[in-house]
């Protein structure tokens, strides 16, 4: 079986395997955007808040990503940097109809950016403004000028408005997360 695993390998038949966390504050669709990028027959009905964190699998035409899917509650962000070494990318989940709580999302990004294991390599990072179905959101140029994320200099990043219940912007998020990933493994 191994001789057939490095053969697959080799021919480009195996898909590459990519460990992402996925990050943003509690309540904002992480684990919805996630669950939605499952296959249709691998999807859960009920959604709830997640504790700690969890694990999970999707597939694309040329990744098998591991998705780390932690939780965004205050009491278990100190989590999220056990994870950072381990991470080739990140997906940062923002709810951009939530406006009080965007100085919030904006200072666990930099917190974030600013850890020695995320800060020195080139991690690709997919922002979903997320929640675009609710009235009040913000547009995501106008998410992506609260954040900052013009600073961001040293590591590619991608902004999709993004709808988690319908599935909306998921798709073009995650080709562009696929070219990143692809492109920095080359």
């Amino acid at each position: 079986m191994g001789l057939f695993d490095k053969l697959a390998g080799w021919l480009g038949l195996k898909k590459k395997e990519v460990n992402v966390l996925c990050l943003g504050l509690d309540n904002s669709g992480k684990t919805t955007i996630i669950n939605k990028l499952k296959p249709s027959n691998a999807q859960t009905q009920d959604i709830v808040p997640t504790i700690g964190f969890n694990i999970e699998k999707f597939k694309t035409s040329s990744l098998s990503f591991t998705v780390f899917d932690m939780s965004g509650q205050g009491r278990y962000r100190n989590l999220w940097e056990h994870y950072y070494k381990e991470g080739q990318a990140i997906i940062f989940v923002i709810d951009s109809a939530d406006k009080l709580r965007m100085v919030v999302a904006k200072e666990e990004l930099d917190t974030l950016l600013n850890h020695p294991d995320v800060k020195h390599r080139r991690v690709p990072i997919l922002f979903f403004a997320n929640k675009m179905d609710v009235r009040e959101a913000l547009s995501s140029v106008k998410v992506s000028q609260l954040l900052c994320l013009e600073n961001i200099k040293d590591k590619p990043w991608h902004i999709c408005a993004s709808n988690a219940l319908r599935g909306e912007g998921l798709p073009e998020g995650v080709d562009w997360l696929q070219d990143q990933i692809r492109t920095l493994r080359t």
